[in-house]
């Protein structure tokens, strides 16, 4: 079965941090750049921070530029998502996502994790 399953969210202060984590089965990670977004309720689903196949490119949105770094640990089928000085606009539930890269941009691929909460307290 083909899944992507997001763990790590949770409650926190402002300025604290997370370390989400989306561990694929299924199907073998290395063969796709991998997205992270996330939605907030009563918003859209928004990007948040991409990485190549290769881990040779990254992108960010720019209000997590700076305190959000992706990775990969393809060995371990494993992307990360660590989320440092944490703000309440970062409340929201995080998903992963499959997908690739097509002039430098990350583009939606069609699995996608279930998400996980992350709150952020004031």
């Amino acid at each position: 079965q083909v899944q992507l399953v997001e763990s790590g969210g949770g409650l926190v202060q402002a300025g604290g941090s997370l370390r989400l984590s989306c561990a694929a089965s299924g199907f073998t990670l290395s063969n796709y750049a991998m997205g992270w977004f996330r939605q907030a309720p009563g918003k859209e689903r928004e990007f948040v921070a991409s990485i190549s196949k290769s881990r040779g490119s990254t992108s960010y949105r720019d209000s997590v530029k700076g305190r959000f770094t992706i990775s990969r640990d393809n060995a371990k089928n494993t992307v990360y998502l660590q989320m440092n000085s944490l703000r309440p606009e970062d409340t929201a539930v995080y998903s992963c996502n499959a997908g690739g890269y097509y002039s430098e941009s990350y583009y939606q691929g069609a699995i996608w994790g279930q998400g996980t909460q992350v709150t952020v307290s004031s």
